[in-house]
This record gives C-alpha cells, structure tokens and sequence, in this order.
C-alpha cells in the first residue's frame, strides 16, 4: 500500500504528485501543502494561494511583505 511521505500513513487511495521531475506520494492534500508548498517569510504560513513577491522573497500576501519592509510587489507570474 502506498506511504504519505509527510505522516507515514499508508493509505489506498494515495496520490502522486509530480513536482520540478520528482514524485512524492501524499494521502491527503493537506500533506501535499505542508511539504511542497512555499512558506511565507514573514508569517510562515503556506502560501496555497498565488502570494506576491518582493525583492525575490515569497509572502502569502500585500501586508506581510509590508511589515517586513518589501517595497517592490509583483504577482506571480
């Protein structure tokens, strides 16, 4: 049976995921966020989201790049 690589659970409806030529195998999405998805460099949050960047750093969001001092926003694009 396949195995979360984030909890451990074996799990027979797992998935795959395919990410930068590598697969990782997931129970739930929630694992697949917690392990594959950037975190933000003010909050620590999982940006699950499109985020926003400023000055090459990843924030969840226009107010945490702003308390951390970003002045130049841009959208992923």
């Amino acid at each position: 049976m396949p195995k979360c690589e984030t909890c451990g659970n074996e799990y027979d409806k797992a998935f795959v995921v395919m990410m930068n030529g590598r697969s990782y195998v997931f129970d739930s999405f929630e694992c697949a966020i917690q392990r594959l998805a950037p975190a933000c460099d003010h909050c620590q949050c999982r940006i699950i989201g499109h985020g926003v960047e400023s000055d090459g750093t990843m924030y969840c969001c226009a107010h945490c790049a702003e308390q951390s001092g970003g002045t130049t926003l841009r959208d992923r694009e």
